[in-house]
């Protein structure tokens, strides 16, 4: 059974920066695309940033680009989320995704951690 464990949330205001961490974990599991997403309240969940865990090729949602940079461990099966120069709008709950498939699916997510920003 595969897990996704996310971590580093918090409250912190605007111009703070956070860096989440989500650890995967599962007999044998291996993700071949690892992603963060967020939700925020009353709006559908979006995604952020995209990382390919063999080539580490990376996509980034518009609004967070030269904010957010994703990054990843294969050896211990991590990937993170350094966010920088934090605003209010990036106010969310914000979920790993996983997927150990090259066709995109995520079937896995982990259970979120929240992240609020004060003006």
């Amino acid at each position: 059974q595969v897990q996704l464990v996310e971590s580093g949330g918090g409250t912190v205001q605007a111009g703070d920066s956070l860096r989440l961490s989500c650890t995967a974990s599962g007999r044998a599991f291996k993700a071949v695309y690892m992603a963060w997403a967020r939700q925020a309240p009353g709006k559908e969940r979006e995604f952020v940033a995209r990382i390919d865990m063999d080539y580490g090729n990376i996509v980034y949602e518009e609004a967070v680009k030269g904010r957010f940079t994703i990054s990843r461990d294969n050896r211990k099966n991590m990937v993170y989320l350094q966010m920088n120069s934090l605003k209010p709008e990036d106010t969310a709950i914000y979920y790993c995704a996983a997927d150990p498939n090259p066709e995109i699916t995520w079937p896995y997510w982990g259970q979120g951690t929240r992240v609020a920003v004060s003006s």
